[in-house]
């Protein structure tokens, strides 16, 4: 047997099409890294200054402190909510209590946008984490924001 009917009989048409895939792909690949050539060379040329940067990131030098940190405006908006969440909290009768228990009782009273102001009173730093997974709300924040109105 020769000639076509010996390539059908053998899987030919699959094996070569299979052929020309990878030749196709190992040229995308060849055209991609040439094409990226430059940033690879100037990867290796810069590489101490690439170096100290990843060693800050990982030793967390660039992480803004609360001194650095910009203020955050308290708009009325916010004091209406923190007056709302302030009174949801109190009625759970619980001095620490999880965010997701908090979000439904406020999603079930109606607050609106509850995850926003949420996320509000935690960058004010009226609910502050107590480092095992539950909040609880901070007092004294609350009366010196509430007392700038």
């Amino acid at each position: 047997m020769y000639g076509f009917e010996a390539i059908n009989a053998n899987n030919g048409w699959e094996i070569s099409f299979l052929g020309i895939c990878i030749v196709f792909t190992g040229l995308v690949l060849l055209s991609l890294a040439i094409s990226q050539l430059h940033k690879i060379l100037d990867l290796w040329e810069n590489r101490d200054s690439y170096i100290q940067l990843l060693k800050d990131r990982f030793n967390k030098k660039n992480i803004p402190n609360e001194e650095t940190a910009p203020d955050i405006i308290v708009t009325d908006s916010t004091r209406e909510s923190a007056r709302q969440f302030n009174i949801l909290i109190k009625n759970m009768n619980e001095k620490y209590f999880p965010l997701p228990k908090l979000i439904k009782t406020a999603k079930s009273m109606g607050l609106m946008r509850p995850h926003f102001y949420l996320n509000q009173m935690l960058q004010i730093k009226l609910i502050i984490p107590d480092g095992s997974g539950f909040y609880y709300w901070e007092k004294n924040n609350h009366k010196k924001i509430m007392s700038k109105e």
